[in-house]
């Protein structure tokens, strides 16, 4: 199976659900395959955000910033608005905060 076919279309009407196990981050789901669980989707962080732990996936991760400043403090590095980044499965990443929220356009695909 694969995502969704999909023209293009407005995207207000898809809710922002909170992220399960992370407080203040929440994301709106664009497109998703419910098979791999690949998915397209908004991310948003509210101001303050905080989370303590290093990150490491086992699918690949492609990330926009689209708004707003994530701060990685394991990589000493403040994402910012135009910044992209591609993670393979097991890239390590985190811990972040975010003192005014960021918004990011996220793709992940899991190969199988």
């Amino acid at each position: 199976m694969a995502k969704t076919e999909q023209e293009i279309h407005e995207v207000d009407s898809i809710p922002w659900q909170p992220v399960a196990g992370y407080p203040g981050v929440y994301e709106k789901v664009l497109n998703q395959d419910p098979q791999t669980g690949s998915i397209s989707r908004l991310l948003r962080y509210a101001p303050g955000t905080v989370f303590n732990e290093v990150l490491e996936h086992d699918f690949y991760e492609e990330i926009y910033v689209l708004s707003g400043t994530l701060i990685d403090l394991g990589k000493k590095l403040t994402l910012k608005a135009g910044y992209y980044g591609y993670r393979h499965p097991g890239m390590k990443h985190g811990p972040y905060r975010s003192p005014d929220g960021m918004m990011t356009f996220e793709i992940r695909t899991y190969q199988k």
